[in-house]
């Protein structure tokens, strides 16, 4: 698909091949081919649990991979791959790829809506300086998001490895954090005031579930409860990311399977809100 024939409020999917800033294990760039590999194996139909079906979808638009070198420039890059698909009106719904991604998408992003709320599923809050030197770590997306204001709200749910020099960048950035040992599945329906876009690390997850991980963090969310809070947000969701699957480190292509769920779901809530 070209991306000259997407329109206002088309579901774009794009793959960002991109792990370079990873700090413990490679493999993150593979997961697009895997991810929709689960998709269409055929194993599960492509309609989500909310009616959306994304077969035969004229609004729902693959366009393809974009491949990132790894040095800082064609990493920073991403934002103008993203750009291209928000001045054609349309919702980029990207497949990592690690989660420093997210960074440079929020950039286009913000450019497209102005700063918006963030809903992030993760085990990790990603908020580190500069992780081993690296501003541009998979740990240290979500400092230079609020550093740079792309996000008016940040709201994360599954944390459990909050350290306290992590808390205290928390704190500084006002982020509002609900950590899996005491999450309250049917209390925490964040309220959001405008457009939100949705970053789900795999990796939020537990193991059990989810196993495709570089960095396997036990006592996690189920499939079901993301999926849950997922359903649930009323806002128009003006884009989304999938990222942290390592299927070099999955089981049977299991995690592959989660994340295509997931993407039906996102992908399905984002239509449904569009016109929102």
């Amino acid at each position: 698909m070209m991306l000259e024939e997407l329109k206002s409020n088309d579901v774009a999917l794009v793959g960002i091949l991109s792990d370079a800033n990873s700090s413990h294990k490679r493999g993150a760039a593979a997961a697009p081919e895997f991810i929709r590999r689960a998709l269409h194996s055929g194993s599960a139909n492509l309609c989500s649990e909310l009616g959306v079906d994304l077969a035969e979808n004229n609004c729902f638009i693959d366009v393809g991979d974009r491949q990132v070198d790894n040095d800082p420039e064609s990493f920073l890059a991403i934002e103008d791959e993203i750009i291209k698909i928000t001045q054609r009106g349309a919702l980029p719904l990207v497949l990592g790829g690690d989660h420093a991604i997210t960074y440079p998408v929020l950039r286009a992003i913000k450019r497209a809506n102005g700063p918006v709320n963030i809903l992030h599923f993760d085990a990790h809050p990603d908020l580190y300086h500069d992780y081993e030197g690296n501003p541009y770590s998979h740990a240290s997306p979500f400092a230079r998001i609020m550093e740079e204001g792309l996000a008016s709200r940040l709201v994360q749910i599954g944390i459990r490895t909050l350290n306290q020099g992590q808390r205290k960048q928390a704190e500084r950035f006002g982020v509002e954090i609900h950590e899996m040992r005491n999450l309250d599945m049917n209390s925490v329906v964040p309220d959001f005031d405008g457009p939100v876009y949705i970053s789900c690390d795999i990796d939020a997850l537990d193991p059990a579930f989810a196993p495709g991980v570089s960095h396997r963090e036990p006592g996690g969310l189920s499939v079901r409860g993301i999926l849950g809070f997922i359903q649930r947000v009323p806002n128009r969701i003006v884009g989304a990311d999938i990222v942290e699957y390592n299927p070099f480190c999955d089981i049977n292509d299991m995690t592959a399977m989660v994340a295509a769920k997931l993407l039906k779901e996102i992908a399905g809530r984002m239509l449904l809100n569009a016109s929102r």
